[in-house]
């Protein structure tokens, strides 16, 4: 019997490097993919996120760096009150 999960998937024909193979059967062993093609997926879920994280990141200083000064001494103020209310939160942790 053939799974929604299944269903929803594209077959791709295609060659990886040695280095990478090797990385995508290390998460199999490790038991955090069953699959290759699992490995595959969480390699490129783990890439989105680093590449999110990176905008966010280049975004956040654009951001600052267009403040005026008393825009920017709210958002220090504002800052700063966050911070010491979030103290303890993984934000990394996953669900």
């Amino acid at each position: 019997m053939i799974t929604t999960a299944r269903l929803t998937r594209q077959k791709i024909s295609t060659t990886i490097s040695s280095a990478t193979l090797s990385y995508l059967e290390g998460l199999i062993k490790r038991g955090e993919a069953r699959t290759l093609a699992e490995a595959i997926d969480l390699a490129v879920r783990q890439l989105l996120v680093f590449e999110n994280r990176e905008r966010l990141a280049t975004d956040t200083v654009t951001y600052f760096e267009q403040l005026s000064p008393e825009a920017a001494e709210e958002e220090e103020k504002l800052g700063a009150a966050l911070a010491n209310s979030a103290k303890g939160i993984d934000f990394d942790r996953e669900p």
